[in-house]
C-alpha cells in the first residue's frame, strides 16, 4: 500500500470546468476568475476578493498596497513557510521574527508583543495547517500600536475563529490553492479585505498596475486603446483556466472540508494511546481547516537539550514509515533556521527555542478528504509498529 501526505480531489466537474474556458478561446483572467473570487468571498464572508497567482504574491501585494517600505519593520512568526518572511524582504524591509506557542505552532502574541519597535508597520500572523491563530490578542496589540495586520492563511480556508473565517480579521487575508490545500487551482492565491481602497489598489497592481482589466477593455468600446497604468505594478494574475478550476473546487468546498475532518477525528481516536506523539490542539470555540495533520514527536519532554537526538529519532521513524509506503513530512520550516535569513540577522536556533523544536520534531501524516478508513488504520498500524522497532 502507498499511501501519500495528501491528494487532490477531482473529478468530472473540474474536468469540465477547465474545458470551458479553452473552447470560449478566453484563457487569461476573466469571467470565471470573476464568479471564482465571488463564490470565495461568499464562503469565507469577505467584503472583496481578489484572485493572485499564488499566496505567495498575495502576501506581495498585499503589503505593497499598504505602503510597505524601505526600513520599515514587520513582525512574523518564527515557524512557517519562509514565504512569509520573504515578501517583507522583497520591500527591502525587515521582517522581525516572533517566537510560537509550541501547543498550536502559532505565533505567541505576548512574543509579538515584545518585538515591536518604533520601525513597526505591520503583523502577519500565520493561521499554521488550518488552525486560526490568536487573532483577538493580536488585533488588540495592532490596535494599540496602529500597526496593520495581513493575515498569512494560505492553510486555513474553512479555519474559524470568534465566529468569523480566517482572513476576515486584518487589514488583508491571503490564502493558497497550492495542490497541498484544502481546495487548489494548482498554483494560485486570493487577497481577501473590506477596505475598497485596499481591494481596487491589490487589483490594480496585481495587472501591472492597470486602470481596467483587459477584459473589462475588450468588453468597452475602444477597445483598441490601452488602460493606463499610474502604478508600478506586477503580472500576479490568475488564468482564467484555473478561476474555472476554482470555481468547481468551491461548489464542493464543504464536501472536501467535511471530509479532512473526519480524517482527523479518526486520527484523534486511534492515536489517543501514543504517548510519545503530541496531537494537534484545537482552542475551544475554533474551527480548524484541517489542511495538514501535523503532530509533535515527543518520547521524551523536548528541549534544546536533548533536541539533536529527539530529532534523529523522529527522522529513523519517519525514514521507516517511508519504506512501508507511508507517505510523512515536517510540519513546515523555520524560516530563522534558514541559511538567508540567519546569516542576514545573526541569528542562532535558541533565540526562538519552540519555533527551532517545531522545526526539528513536527510530524505531519497523511490527510486527504478521499482518505479511506483502511488507510488511516494503516497509517497508525504502522506508527506503533514504527517507534516499537526503533
Amino acid at each position: 500500500m502507498s499511501i501519500p501526505i495528501t491528494k487532490p480531489f477531482f473529478g468530472p466537474e473540474e474536468l469540465r470546468a477547465v474545458q470551458i474556458p479553452l473552447e470560449s478561446g478566453w484563457v487569461v483572467q476573466g469571467p470565471f476568475v470573476r464568479e471564482f473570487e465571488q463564490r470565495f468571498g461568499a464562503f469565507t464572508g469577505a467584503t472583496h476578493a481578489a484572485a493572485t497567482s499564488s499566496c505567495t504574491t498575495a502576501l506581495h501585494l498585499a503589503v505593497a498596497a499598504l505602503g510597505l517600505a524601505a526600513g520599515d519593520e514587520v513582525v512574523v512568526p518564527a515557524f512557517t513557510w519562509v514565504a512569509t518572511a520573504n515578501v517583507v524582504e522583497y520591500m527591502s524591509a525587515r521582517p522581525v521574527f516572533a517566537d510560537i506557542r509550541l501547543e498550536t505552532f502559532n505565533v505567541d502574541p505576548d512574543a509579538v508583543a515584545r518585538a515591536i519597535t518604533g520601525k513597526t508597520r505591520g503583523i502577519i500572523p500565520v493561521h499554521l495547517f488550518g488552525l486560526c491563530a490568536d487573532m483577538p490578542a493580536l488585533g488588540s496589540i495592532a490596535r494599540a500600536h496602529s500597526l496593520w495586520v495581513v493575515e498569512d492563511a494560505a492553510c486555513s480556508f474553512g479555519g474559524w475563529t470568534n465566529g468569523k473565517h480566517s482572513g476576515t480579521f486584518g487589514d488583508a487575508g491571503c490564502f493558497s490553492f497550492h495542490p497541498r490545500k484544502s481546495i487548489t487551482t494548482g498554483e494560485g492565491g486570493m487577497v481577501t479585505t473590506s477596505r475598497r481602497d485596499l481591494h481596487e489598489k491589490i487589483c490594480s497592481l496585481r495587472d501591472h498596475g492597470a486602470t481596467k482589466t483587459d477584459r473589462e477593455r475588450h468588453e468597452q468600446a475602444g477597445a483598441f486603446l490601452l488602460a493606463s497604468y499610474p502604478h508600478l505594478g506586477y503580472n500576479y494574475r490568475l488564468t482564467d483556466i484555473q478561476g474555472a478550476l476554482g470555481c468547481a473546487q468551491m461548489a464542493r468546498a464543504q464536501t472536501l472540508l467535511d471530509g479532512r475532518a473526519r480524517v482527523a477525528r479518526a486520527y484523534a481516536e486511534r492515536l489517543s494511546g501514543l504517548d510519545w506523539l503530541a496531537l494537534p490542539a484545537t482552542p475551544v470555540g475554533d474551527r480548524h481547516g484541517w489542511q495538514s495533520y501535523v503532530c509533535l514527536f515527543r518520547p521524551d519532554p523536548p528541549s534544546l537539550n536533548n533536541v539533536a537526538r529527539l530529532h534523529a529519532k523522529r527522522n529513523a521513524l519517519m525514514l521507516r514509515l517511508e519504506a512501508q509506503g507511508i507517505a510523512t513530512r515536517q510540519g513546515t520550516h523555520a524560516p530563522v533556521m534558514q541559511d538567508f535569513y540567519a546569516r542576514k540577522y545573526q541569528i542562532k536556533p535558541e533565540d526562538f527555542p519552540n519555533a527551532y523544536l517545531a522545526d526539528r520534531l513536527t510530524l505531519s501524516l497523511p490527510l486527504f478528504p478521499q482518505m479511506t478508513d483502511g488507510e488511516i488504520d494503516a497509517v497508525v498500524s504502522a506508527l506503533a509498529r514504527a517507534i516499537d522497532h526503533g
